[in-house]
């Protein structure tokens, strides 16, 4: 399996000030707590980064920032994705992937298209991609989903794709891919909640939201499980249970921001549309942190 993306993947938030800049202070902090958790690799600007509401300059300086302090033991991860396949591949190109190891691209979203339709898009990018593609398969937000017949046809049809994050809590989808996937495709759970699970059956990993947070437990539960020491890594899973669901009750990245506000990292500061969660949740997750 590629080793560069088993393990501990965090898909970062970008930190704003209270003027709605970008706070590159709070998210050097943010990449300096999680490297000392011991996670193995960062997506920059996916979902969780706010990318939707980030300029093409705000996303070439982040890329940029991040790229420039975090040091080769580990690795990085564009998130570059969208429902215009021509634009998406301009943007592949366009950028400037020194440092990156590879891109993290989402299926179409909102257009639905069909299975041969989202094969066709990933298989264009495949032909223009400077580096390795993970699919990002997350139904829940593109109202389509990339079954498993899809996923295995790309993974054995180009070398370029080196993995898949999935979200779509299909057990069964999920295996499948697992079962008759080239020898060095990637699994790698895009749902923090059944990453333990997943990991049990022969996924490689997880890209999380929560472990940003909780780096060390987080990234600890899943070498347990890697190593398949699975008591270790179910107490762990239990212990980050309640956050794993209070972080994505109104919305994320809300719940993970109030925690990283909570543990003096950034601001509790989202872009619109999104805003940050209601204060009753903010102190359930404040005294969660406090008793954990």
């Amino acid at each position: 399996m590629t080793p560069k993306f088993r393990g501990t993947g965090v898909a970062l938030i970008t930190p704003f000030k209270k003027d709605g800049f970008v706070d590159y202070g709070a998210l050097e902090k943010l990449i300096r707590f999680n490297i000392e958790g011991g996670v193995n690799y960062f997506v920059v600007l996916g979902t969780t980064g706010e990318s939707a509401t980030l300029s093409s300059n705000d996303k070439r300086d982040v890329w940029k920032f991040v790229a420039g302090i975090v040091d080769e033991e580990v690795h990085l991860v564009a998130g570059i994705g969208g429902n215009n396949t021509a634009e998406v591949a301009e943007q592949f190109t366009a950028f400037n992937h020194e440092h990156y190891d590879a891109i993290l691209s989402v299926s179409p979203y909102y257009n639905k298209p069909s299975q041969e339709g989202i094969y066709q898009h990933y298989m264009q990018l495949a032909r223009i991609s400077p580096l390795p593609i993970i699919i990002y398969n997350v139904p829940g937000r593109t109202s389509s989903n990339i079954t498993a017949e899809t996923t295995l046809r790309l993974a054995h049809e180009s070398p370029r794709f080196v993995g898949i994050k999935e979200a779509s809590g299909n057990i069964g989808q999920i295996m499948r891919i697992v079962k008759e996937r080239p020898k060095n495709f990637l699994l790698i759970s895009g749902d923090d909640l059944i990453t333990l699970p997943l990991l049990s059956f022969g996924c490689d990993g997880v890209i999380s939201v929560v472990a940003q947070a909780f780096p060390k437990d987080f990234s600890t539960m899943v070498d347990d499980a890697l190593d398949g020491n699975f008591d270790d890594a179910q107490k762990l899973h239990y212990k980050l249970l309640d956050f794993m669901e209070s972080f994505f009750a109104e919305g994320s990245p809300g719940g993970v921001k109030a925690a990283l506000n909570i543990l003096g990292i950034c601001e509790n500061v989202l872009r619109l549309p999104m805003v940050p969660v209601s204060s009753g949740l903010y102190e359930k997750i404040k005294l969660g942190m406090k008793n954990n």
